[in-house]
């Protein structure tokens, strides 16, 4: 069986993280997010995928290649504008055959549960999650073990099962694709389909997820999926750790990194390959350090993402942020991550302040972004790709 892997969007929300890379190749425990969906997927008993790609689809292309990496086989399809779900995954019309599973490249979730996905026979399967706040999501009503309607966010949620976006869908869904109208807010929703579906059949069923599962939609959603995916890593010392260096618990060190004298790092964390660590630094669990990654004397990082190429000069602090690719700390540079009330913090959106539902939270910081010495970042701060800020500068 194959699994439709829906991958062509930019992530608008995720920005700056995502002015060069589409969002499903943003890194999770140094992985892309689409790799792990591919490892949980393969792991689960699938065979081949189908990227419906798009925005800079060109690194998911060099990343995954034909997929002999993992055994599998990809084929990489280009959506030509994003019309909505329903299109997304009628691009795939001819690469499948018979049963298929249709995945979103940004929500994380359990070989188990694509397992139990692929053993039901029903002529299409939803994926619900029972939420607390179903009236935020498109909810089913059922009628036995069977789908009797999908309500997009209802006012008076009949029930609390709401569309995790995960399917099952047989070759023939693809001629009714074709019959969906456009929604109105001028898509091809694949809600319609399945309605569509479900009015001339009653043969639409549904599994509830009762694994883990990560919908990626905002970057401190990042941090959430990171703390979740090193939790029971299995480590392993590639690099050099020097005697002096202190490593307690689980931790990863790459081929061709440096673990200096006198740094202390506590898992989970892992580091990637060709990074120079310390001296006399202070990793702190839950942090992801990328390839060629510079960190130096008395810096201290905690709960935080760190990508490939960015250099993090000595004194620095940086604590539960984000921080994209070929990045430059001056020294000194302090990141904030906690306000003096203790309450939420918020970040701009898309131009929306937006409550992050986080009492921590430092920068979201795209690539190629400079500090001057002594700078301070303020919490909740989004600083663009490209962007500097001169000695001493305070950001907000």
């Amino acid at each position: 069986m194959k699994a439709v892997v829906l991958a062509a969007g930019e992530g608008t929300r995720m920005r700056p993280l995502t002015s060069a890379i589409p969002k499903v190749m943003l890194p999770i425990a140094n992985k892309p997010m689409l790799e792990h969906i591919v490892d949980a997927a393969t792991e689960a008993g699938i065979e081949g995928f189908v990227f419906i790609t798009g925005y800079h689809e060109e690194t998911i292309r060099e990343h995954f290649g034909s997929g002999e990496k993992w055994g599998v086989t990809i084929d990489h399809v280009h959506q030509n504008e994003q019309l909505g779900t329903a299109n997304a995954i009628g691009c795939a019309k001819g690469h499948v055959e018979g049963s298929f599973i249709v995945l979103n490249g940004d929500v994380l979730l359990s070989s188990s549960h694509i397992s139990k996905m692929i053993e039901r026979e029903e002529n299409a399967v939803i994926t619900v999650k029972r939420v607390e706040n179903p009236s935020d999501f498109g909810v089913i009503e059922t009628e036995g073990n069977r789908v009797s309607k999908i309500i997009e966010k209802p006012e008076n949620p009949p029930t609390d099962l709401a569309n995790a976006g995960i399917y099952l869908f047989r070759e023939s869904i693809f001629e009714l694709i074709e019959k969906t109208p456009l929604s109105p807010r001028g898509e091809y929703e694949i809600t319609d389909t399945l309605q569509m579906l479900i009015d001339s059949s009653d043969n639409v069923g549904y599994e509830v997820l009762e694994e883990e599962w990560i919908d990626i939609g905002r970057p401190w959603d990042l941090l959430d999926a990171n703390k979740v995916l090193l939790e029971g890593w299995k480590p392993e010392i590639a690099g050099l750790v020097e005697p002096n260096a202190t490593l307690i618990g689980d931790v990863s060190v790459g081929e061709g990194t440096l673990i200096r004298n006198g740094a202390y790092i506590i898992g989970p964390v892992v580091i990637g390959k060709d990074c120079d660590i310390g001296p006399n630094c202070f990793i702190r669990p839950s942090t992801t350090i990328g390839n060629e990654v510079h960190i130096g004397n008395a810096v201290e990082v905690k709960n935080s993402i760190i990508m490939d190429g960015t250099k993090i000069g000595h004194l620095t602090y940086i604590g539960d942020s984000i921080i994209g690719r070929k990045c430059n700390f001056g020294a000194g540079t302090k990141v904030a991550n906690l306000r003096h009330d203790g309450k939420n913090i918020k970040v701009s959106i898309k131009g929306k302040r937006t409550d992050s539902g986080r009492r921590k939270l430092g920068v979201i910081m795209g690539d190629d972004v400079h500090t001057g010495i002594n700078s301070s970042i303020n919490v909740g701060t989004v600083m663009e790709s490209g962007s500097f800020t001169g000695p001493g500068e305070v950001v907000r």
